[in-house]
């Protein structure tokens, strides 16, 4: 129950008990795990079993993962202290399965991270994660994003927040939640004083009231404990986003905000240039695929080369910005010196703009690491461009 070699035997005891075969990838991790331990004493193990992965040993994909496999997992798991955290995205784990898991939640003495990413969970299997998450105190980290939760799932995990104090990571994006769970989860979190990042991208809103965007600014002005917050695809606009700038101004924790996808234009832009001159513990603003426009982006320009001095990361990917913008941008990072990290593909890249960029990275004082970027100058004819680079956003 505590090393590999036991885990291994528990899960072997696991499939004989119920009629089935050992899964070749999960056996493969064990018996890796127990020959790393001849070596070395392995006290705790992760097993990444997620179903979009390629497997360590050949070119196949990982089998997906079933509500059978669930069940032999609980087996093994529920009293095990060498598995600390068990990653089960993108397999066909359906309602059943989260019961099961629900009940393994409930019974575990170490596990500290769960993902289920894009399985088959619905609002029965939600309710059932919920009710786990009510009695366990080991796990900090659980991600359902991509399950279709619904609002019964939803409803029932923001009730599960109210008594829950371990858990520090939550990602409900995609699960189709709608405002009643939404507006659950704002109320909750006027209390909650664990959890430090929380994903709701993406809930299905049938308003343009942005009574979710209102409640979520409220909440923020007084949770003491929140650090990071996503809420794209949100409907938010320039109204939301003042009174994102109105109650943020009051938040002292908050350093990573995610409003990407939504329609804030240059006077919503404007608004959260007003929060960064108040130079807010914010490290991360995220508003890509907006439409801020060059006047938003100057205002943020301005705002991060005179007042600013926490923000390091700013992304502004596909928000129509042009040369003026780009280039306000490109000089407010010669002046700021906490600015780290900009992420611009998606706008107009004209020249002035490209040879900006140019010079951030490869001009005689370089100021912008490659890495840091999602973009790359090349040179034809004279010419300055900017080729594309992969972006974490």
């Amino acid at each position: 129950m505590g090393d590999a070699s036991s885990t291994k035997e528990d899960y072997l005891k696991a499939c004989a008990d119920l009629g089935k075969q050992g899964d070749p990838e999960i056996l493969a991790l064990l018996n890796s795990a127990v020959d790393d331990s001849f070596l070395e004493p392995v006290i705790e193990f992760e097993l990444y079993l997620h179903g979009n992965k390629r497997n360590e040993r050949n070119e196949m994909y990982r089998r997906r993962l079933t509500d059978e496999d669930a069940s032999i997992l609980y087996q093994t798991l529920r009293a095990n202290t060498f598995i600390i955290g068990v990653d089960l995205g993108y397999n066909t784990i359906g309602d059943d399965g989260a019961m099961i898991l629900g009940q393994l939640l409930q019974e575990t003495v170490c596990l500290q991270w769960l993902v289920l990413s894009y399985n088959d969970i619905g609002p029965a299997g939600g309710q059932a994660i919920a009710k786990g998450l009510q009695v366990n105190e080991t796990l900090n980290k659980l991600r359902l994003n991509g399950n279709k939760i619904k609002n019964k799932g939803g409803l029932e995990l923001a009730g599960a927040l109210q008594v829950n104090t371990m858990l520090e990571e939550l990602d409900l994006a995609e699960t189709d939640l709608e405002i009643e769970s939404i507006l659950a989860m704002a109320t909750v979190l006027n209390n909650n004083s664990t959890l430090k990042s929380i994903n709701l991208n993406r809930p299905i809103l049938f308003t343009r009231q942005e009574e979710t965007t209102v409640h979520m600014a409220k909440m923020l002005k007084v949770n003491v404990r929140l650090r990071e917050i996503h809420l794209a695809h949100y409907d938010m606009r320039d109204f939301g986003a003042e009174r994102l700038k109105e109650n943020l101004i009051d938040n002292l924790m908050l350093t990573h905000l995610d409003v990407r996808s939504n329609n804030i234009t240059r006077d919503g832009a404007k608004q959260l240039a007003i929060l960064l001159r108040r130079n807010t513990p914010l490290e991360l603003l995220n508003l890509a695929y907006n439409r801020i426009e060059d006047d938003g982006a100057v205002a943020l320009a301005e705002a991060l080369a005179s007042y600013n001095t926490n923000l390091t990361s700013l992304v502004i990917c596909s928000n129509n910005i042009a040369s003026e913008g780009l280039c306000s941008v490109a000089r407010a990072m010669r002046s700021n010196g906490s600015l780290r990290a900009i992420y611009i593909w998606g706008n107009k890249l004209e020249e002035p703009a490209c040879r900006a960029f140019q010079d951030l990275l490869n001009g005689p004082i370089p100021r912008l690491d490659p890495r840091d970027t999602d973009v790359e100058p090349y040179v034809v004819d004279g010419t300055v461009y900017l080729a594309r680079l992969s972006s974490p956003f």
